[in-house]
């Protein structure tokens, strides 16, 4: 693979849905990264000259670990005609291919809401133990603790609860304060690990 990046060894890429129906398990995600000493990445749209796919893959070859969550990989039906959507997947794909072709390697994990249905969807993974989280924030929170077992000072799942629902209640706040429309844009992004920040260390967190 051309080119050497720099990666950071407690970077997580997040690949997710962004959509209102994702948003209690996109907080859980970035509540719990953050918790567990961890930093999550992702590649919200901000301005710059750099096609798209060159920001995901640059993205992704910067962190150490990629989780992708595959359980809402629906079609899209507005507007017709009903169409799949591969970007996920194909994010996916670039992760896989990194873990083989990069010498320092890359750890991905993938995520669903029911047990065997990636057998079904995606069968040239047959063998990788997907992470079901049933599509709540107790199940994601219980597999990023199943998957980062080494962390130093591991939390408990009760306390990664406190931090989400705290934070949870701080969102309109976010919105609010940097004149966003939903949490998947960048400026609400880095307000939102602020907050989890804050929830987590105190105040002391952001000096």
């Amino acid at each position: 693979m051309p080119g050497v990046q720099k990666v950071t060894q407690n970077a997580v890429f997040l690949n997710i849905p962004y959509g209102p129906k994702f948003r209690s398990l996109y907080i859980a995600y970035v509540a719990g990264l953050i918790q567990l000493g961890l930093i999550p990445r992702l590649t919200l749209r901000q301005p710059g000259k750099k096609r798209r796919l060159d920001k995901i893959l640059s993205e992704i070859r910067s962190c150490r670990y990629s989780i992708h969550d595959l359980s809402m990989v629906v079609v899209d039906r507005n507007p017709p005609p009903p169409t799949p959507r591969f970007n996920m997947p194909f994010e996916l794909g670039l992760a896989v291919a990194l873990d083989k072709l990069a010498p320092e390697g890359h750890d991905w994990f993938v995520f669903e809401a029911q047990d065997y249905r990636l057998l079904k969807s995606l069968s040239d993974l047959n063998g990788t133990d997907p992470q079901i989280h049933k599509g709540t924030v107790r199940g994601v929170m219980s597999q990023l603790l199943n998957i980062f077992r080494r962390v130093r000072n591991r939390p408990t799942l009760a306390e990664m609860m406190h931090t989400y629902n705290t934070t949870s209640r701080r969102v309109e706040m976010i919105l609010a304060k940097t004149g966003a429309a939903s949490l998947f844009e960048a400026r609400a992004f880095e307000d939102l690990c602020a907050e989890v920040k804050i929830a987590v260390d105190g105040p002391k967190a952001l000096r």
